[in-house]
């Protein structure tokens, strides 16, 4: 019975993750095929499929569920994901609700999205704003390949391009948004065995106070922005105050937007 395997999954779950029952319900969810909230109202009392044994047991090894499953909701859309690209988390989504009002009632035609990943925020601010287009960049083609596929697959192919590059080496357009989560946690940060051994340092560590990145991306932003834009850049939330030096003294005005659970997240600049 699924209810009983749920129990009984979260339980063994609750050793290795901090949210054991929603890990539970999304893999068994992709065992039987079906979108989460169609499991709960529908499937709870069918018997559990052969193959959901399989995948607790690779989430308890550590692989992220997003890996596991393909896919992670972020914003308003579903990317897919897996080995090679940053997972999107949801903290990130303060980037994009930093953006909205920005421009209130207004909307950006012309959004760059540096460190785009699979897409997240890139496809997500295009959903957002249907009339928009976009650029991202990544010097990953894994993380590309994802982007595209994710692109066509919600409808946007035809809105956005795609380039293989180092931050904004050889960009010479204007845009009205620029997004970016770059690498932020120093190297002898301590992190999650799952986020350690899984997901890509490269789009992970920054340097021994996880600042490199900020300190070649944010001179680089002035010369991007048209008129009456803004950069909205993801931080770690211990480092508003060195990531807003950084911009100050590249002559931005700025302002600091927390995440879900209260910490400064997002940082704004104009």
């Amino acid at each position: 019975m699924i209810r009983a395997a749920l129990a009984a999954a979260t339980q063994r779950l609750a050793e290795i993750s901090d949210t054991p029952r929603l890990d539970a319900e999304l893999l068994m969810a992709h065992a039987l095929g079906v979108a989460r909230d169609d499991l709960l109202m529908r499937h709870i009392e069918a018997s559990a499929p052969d193959g959901f044994e399989a995948l607790v047991a690779r989430r308890l090894a550590h692989e992220p569920v997003a890996y596991i499953t393909g896919s992670r909701g972020f914003w308003s859309i579903d990317l897919a994901v897996g080995p090679g690209v940053l997972i999107p988390r949801p903290d990130s989504e303060a980037l994009i609700e930093a953006a909205i009002a920005h421009f209130g009632a207004g909307a950006p035609a012309a959004v760059l999205d540096l460190g785009t990943g699979p897409g997240t925020l890139l496809l997500a601010a295009l959903d957002h704003w249907p009339e928009a287009r976009g650029l991202g960049v990544d010097r990953s083609a894994v993380a590309l390949g994802y982007a595209r596929d994710n692109a066509a697959r919600l409808g946007m192919a035809d809105r956005v391009a795609w380039r293989l590059g180092d931050w904004a080496g050889g960009i010479e357009e204007r845009f009205d948004l620029i997004l970016c989560n770059p690498p932020y946690i120093g190297t002898e940060e301590a992190i999650g065995e799952d986020v350690r051994r899984f997901e890509p340092a490269s789009a992970l560590f920054a340097g021994a106070d996880g600042l490199d990145d900020y300190r070649r991306v944010i001179p680089q932003l002035r010369g991007l922005l048209a008129p009456g834009g803004c950069a909205v850049l993801e931080i770690g939330w211990t480092q508003a105050g060195a990531v807003s030096r950084l911009a100050l003294d590249q002559g931005f005005s700025l302002r600091v937007r927390n995440d879900l659970g209260g910490r400064p997240r997002a940082v704004l600049l104009t």
